[in-house]
């Protein structure tokens, strides 16, 4: 099995990945206003595929999906009926992509009618205001995509090893990250919002059950560098004082959440190995400190062509 973990410098494509989150932005945003809400907004997110990032089948007019195509850097919308349309994924205004998607859309028999407003971004600009000149750097897309091929297989095996209520892996566009959580199925308290141009609401219903989460972000967000996350909603007693792996790891107290640069998993012997023990080990700071119950939530990691073992009947 190919394992690849690039380098990723965020200082050397920091200006191409704002503008690939505010471009996956404007994508992420006629998907929101065309698909009914799902718990936690996971109606809305993107996925991780071999050439690209992809939201999906969208039901609006023939049935669209749109692809971002970090190999030959395009967008590529296709439809249920056969059509194709796309445009080449180079330096540009915000503006000049937004006006270039909503023909797009046009094109392919779609609605181009939603919200042009960016979400968790400070100082947000209309998609359609936007006219700042963007750079594009694809050798860096190609790069960050090779990353997020590698983080979705790891992110999926960690997914197999729970039997409750958790997430898909998915990326979510406006915090431009990639992540997979964890519910403890109990009610949690009223989340206080606050996040930069987002209502409060979707941040209450995005937290309104007791969570663990895990995710990655190529920078920014307070962070120098790429980085992988974990936390946990509520932030259970002595959580920041939990003992973590691998010892790259470490508390961030302005962002309350463990943070695992990027750079050791990527020099690591196995980088599989080593972001899985981050992923598991912050998992069971939270549980044990939450109270969870890890028995009937926890099952051993899943394995190719192998059938879960059932639980034991009475």
């Amino acid at each position: 099995m190919q394992t690849n973990w690039p380098r990723l410098d965020y200082a050397e494509w920091q200006d191409t990945c704002s503008a690939l989150q505010l471009y996956m932005q404007v994508v992420g945003k006629y998907r929101l206003a065309r698909t009914p809400w799902v718990n936690h907004s996971w109606h809305a997110t993107s996925y991780v595929t071999a050439r690209g990032v992809t939201t999906s089948l969208i039901h609006d007019g023939p049935g669209i999906e749109i692809v971002f195509d970090f190999i030959s850097h395009r967008l590529i919308g296709t439809t249920g009926d056969g059509r194709t349309a796309s445009f080449a994924l180079a330096p540009m205004t915000v503006a000049k992509f937004y006006d270039r998607f909503t023909a797009l859309i046009s094109e392919l028999g779609g609605d181009p009618r939603y919200d042009r407003h960016p979400n968790e971004v400070p100082s947000p600009v209309p998609f359609d205001e936007d006219h700042v000149e963007r750079p594009y750097d694809s050798d860096a897309v190609a790069r960050f995509h090779q990353a997020l091929v590698s983080i979705d297989r790891v992110f999926k095996r960690f997914r197999t090893a729970f039997l409750g209520k958790c997430s898909p892996v998915h990326l979510f566009w406006g915090s431009f990250d990639i992540a997979v959580t964890r519910f403890s199925g109990r009610r949690a308290p009223l989340h206080s919002g606050g996040v930069p141009a987002m209502p409060d609401k979707v941040a209450q219903e995005a937290y309104d059950r007791e969570v663990s989460s895990a995710g990655f972000w190529p920078g920014g967000n307070g962070l120098d560098n790429a980085a992988f996350y974990a936390y946990a909603y509520p932030e259970p007693d002595g959580f920041a004082d939990a003992k973590v792996q691998p010892e790259a790891a470490s508390w961030n107290p302005d962002l309350s959440e463990f943070i695992l640069p990027y750079e050791p998993v990527r020099s690591a012997k196995d980088g599989d190995a080593t972001l899985l023990a981050f992923l598991q080990s912050t998992y069971a700071a939270a549980a044990n400190l939450g109270d969870w119950d890890r028995d009937l939530l926890e099952c051993d990691l899943g394995e190719p062509g192998t059938v879960r073992d059932p639980d034991p009947r009475p």
